[in-house]
């Protein structure tokens, strides 16, 4: 067996391991019945609506494992995707809402905004990084800060709707808004329980893989990545410009992560608040190594880790707290690490 498909078998089935261990070992401390409960949870994950809930919680981890995975390509660590899309997601409502067009052009306006300020927002760590040596990843992280707080304070002064005590921006037009794709699945034979939605920026999340996959494994620039991670000063011999890279990845990657917060904004609350959901951004960081950095494999890790959420309702029911569910998704990256380390090993 080659290494590359080596890899991809023994790594999963580390993984699958791990998640199995924890699911009998908590159980069974805890006084139930391990196979009773996998069982409760397999029945429940497999319920159509759990399973557009996995769909759609996974969605915005895709999104931020690709920012993650395509400057993991060469070697960078991008960890402001948190302060990117929070900020993006904010200005890009707010813009949204502040403007009338189309309904297309609307969505493709507000979706334009995000991408920018994402990456405008990681360009100053990549611009650090290239002149004057500053590891992105001090910089990534001390941006979340600086986005948090400037993101707070335009959601309590300018951008604020009126005198909204929640602090959010306006309501965006029926323009700007994502549909869900219920009507599609109605048209395809399935009925949708009332009250679940799937959200159309699956759609978005699509295209941007497809767009990843393509530019990191059907093009030189995602050669040039790869060949800048395995052996930089190799790479560079062969005339390729590391500066350069580390720009294009870095715009690339905070580009992605503006879309993260627009999820739910566009397909569920249709405004920035102060409640939007957080913790994709470091979310993004398991996602995108158990995914190995592959659009498939992230959208599986993703999926994974929506599955593991979704679990935590019917964990409670059987009085497991749900934080059992993030020592599940910490067991998934110990595993994910220790079984990517044994199959490299075996195979070099």
């Amino acid at each position: 067996m080659r290494r590359g498909r080596w890899s991809w078998v023994v790594g999963p089935l580390v993984v699958a391991a791990g998640v199995a261990m924890v699911f009998v070992l908590v159980p069974a401390a805890t006084g139930h019945d391990p196979l009773g409960l996998l069982g409760d949870v397999w029945r429940f994950d497999r319920r159509l609506d759990s399973l557009i809930s996995i769909v759609d919680r996974a969605v915005p981890l895709y999104l931020s494992g690709l920012a993650l995975a395509i400057g993991l390509e060469m070697g960078l660590v991008n960890l402001g995707v948190e302060g990117q899309y929070r900020l993006a997601a904010l200005l890009a409502a707010a813009a949204g809402a502040a403007v009338r067009l189309p309904p297309i052009l609307h969505v493709a306006f507000v979706l334009g905004v995000a991408v920018v300020v994402g990456g405008v927002w990681s360009g100053v760590a990549a611009v650090l990084r290239v002149r004057r040596g500053v590891h992105e990843v001090l910089s990534t992280l001390m941006l979340n800060f600086v986005a948090t707080g400037l993101a707070a304070w335009l959601l309590t002064t300018s951008i604020r709707a009126g005198d909204d005590p929640a602090g959010a921006t306006r309501i965006l037009p029926p323009s700007a808004r994502i549909p869900s794709l219920n009507p599609l699945l109605a048209r395809a034979g399935v009925s949708v329980p009332n009250g679940v939605r799937l959200s159309g920026f699956l759609v978005v999340a699509v295209v941007v893989g497809v767009a990843y996959h393509l530019s990191t494994r059907r093009s030189r620039f995602g050669f040039e990545l790869r060949a800048l991670g395995v052996n930089p000063r190799a790479a560079e011999v062969a005339g390729i410009s590391r500066p350069r890279a580390t720009l294009l990845a870095m715009l690339a990657s905070g580009a992605i992560a503006g879309l993260v917060g627009l999820a739910p904004v566009l397909g569920a609350s249709f405004r920035y608040g102060s409640d939007l959901p957080t913790g994709f951004g470091f979310a993004g960081i398991a996602v995108a190594v158990l995914g190995r950095r592959h659009a498939l494999g992230v959208a599986g890790a993703a999926l994974l880790f929506g599955a593991l959420d979704r679990s935590a309702q019917i964990l409670q029911l059987h009085g497991i707290p749900p934080e059992v569910v993030l020592v599940l998704q910490g067991v998934v990256i110990l595993t994910a690490a220790v079984g990517y380390q044994v199959s490299s090993a075996r195979t070099a």
